[in-house]
């Protein structure tokens, strides 16, 4: 009796399903390896690694400069910054589609802020002619998707509007259950990984009223170019772009890498390299890091639940603390001088960015789209093609 029992324990170890009943628990279970969507690329957006650029456990930082390194880092600087522009225009818009929102009493601080932000960058997309019908809007980062709501609200009655939230994380709290379902999509992939003229090819695919383009061409610096044949052939001769308009509300400048970064030849001919620039984002902390932990604070004495203390923003959660932390930086600088060469950080890596905008025929600038005293991280890049002169189009 023991050996059967013994027997009828092991087999249950490894045997938990019936035969006949495989190939239905196959197509539910968790531990299968999932088909990958038709979206997912490996490393399509990963760039090219560069044979030069040390490994990131291998990178010293700022603290272990001596003081000789760090001056000559900051000269490198200071040279490479007068190549920029430091003026940056004010454009602190708003949009009524969020007016009602922003005037709701129930609001705590935080979550006026946040609806503060979205309501210029909604500003300044209608600004840009950019809340049009026809248009298929992706928003990276996605996080609880209520930029895509209140671009849903705002041109609500437009005709043939798609929307791609792209998110690699599972988020909470999302606000998907509000829009319109048939013109929603959530895509939960890492940018890195994301084939998006797949993705919008297979969109227009499923409009039946529209040919569907072919499959356009995609490098490691997320760049598309045009592959439609004769037709795509003349649009372009007719200064035609897919990419309609983009509007990126910049921070988080310590996350970036030297192989993700499409500003490269822009650092190349300043003398730069991956060297140069794994020091510079980390000196992007400089400019806020004085200021972060008060911001982290009120945000935690504003929380009223759990849903709002889900909405603070990464860029004030997630600053580079040993940089911040190291106060004397071999006494060469002020608190002052610390900051404003953050700043030049910040501005340096986002030009790099608007040159390579530029250079591929768009109109690329900076702007401050918000107060400092609604996020540390005030800065709007926008592009739209050099020929897009467009009036403003009703649904």
């Amino acid at each position: 009796m023991m050996q059967s029992i013994t027997s009828f324990l092991s087999i249950s170890l490894f045997s938990t399903v019936y035969e006949d009943q495989l190939q239905k628990h196959l197509k539910k279970c968790n531990s299968r390896e999932k088909p990958k969507p038709v979206y997912f690329a490996q490393d399509i957006n990963a760039g090219l690694k560069d044979p030069t650029e040390l490994p990131e456990e291998q990178q010293l930082p700022i603290s272990a400069l001596s003081k000789e390194e760090l001056e000559d880092l900051i000269r490198k600087l200071r040279r490479a910054s007068t190549s920029i522009n430091y003026i940056l225009k004010d454009q602190i818009l708003c949009h009524q589609a969020l007016q009602e929102a922003l005037s709701d009493p129930k609001n705590g601080d935080a979550a006026t802020k946040h609806l503060k932000q979205q309501a210029s960058i909604l500003g300044n997309m209608e600004r840009l002619h950019l809340l049009r019908p026809r248009n298929c809007f992706v928003e990276f980062g996605a996080g609880r998707g209520k930029l895509s709501h209140w671009v849903d609200i705002a041109i609500q009655d437009a005709k043939d509007v798609h929307f791609l939230l792209v998110e690699r994380a599972t988020t909470r709290f999302k606000v998907d259950g509000k829009h319109r379902k048939s013109s929603f999509e959530r895509l939960q992939v890492d940018i890195q990984h994301l084939n998006l003229i797949e993705t919008y090819a297979k969109h227009y695919n499923d409009r039946k009223e529209d040919p569907a383009p072919k499959r356009l061409k995609t490098d490691e610096t997320i760049k598309t170019s045009c592959n439609f044949d004769e037709t795509c052939t003349k649009s372009m001769s007719e200064n035609w772009s897919p990419v309609a308009g983009i509007v990126i509300a910049l921070c988080c400048h310590h996350r970036c890498d030297w192989k993700h970064y499409v500003g490269q030849e822009f650092f190349t001919t300043l003398g730069l390299g991956a060297m140069e620039f794994n020091y510079f984002k980390r000196m992007t902390s400089w400019a806020t890091c004085g200021m972060r932990e008060t911001v982290r604070k009120a945000s935690v004495t504003d929380t009223k639940n759990e849903e709002q203390n889900n909405e603070t923003e990464e860029h004030e959660q997630d600053g580079n603390s040993a940089d911040c932390s190291w106060d004397n930086l071999q006494g060469l600088l002020t608190t002052e001088e610390r900051k404003q060469l953050g700043h030049l950080c910040k501005l340096l890596i986002d030009h790099g960015r608007i040159e390579y905008l530029q250079q591929r025929g768009y109109e690329a600038v900076l702007q401050y789209y918000t107060d400092l005293s609604v996020s540390l991280e005030n800065v709007l890049l926008t592009a739209v093609p050099c020929w897009s002169s467009m009036p403003p189009s009703t649904a």
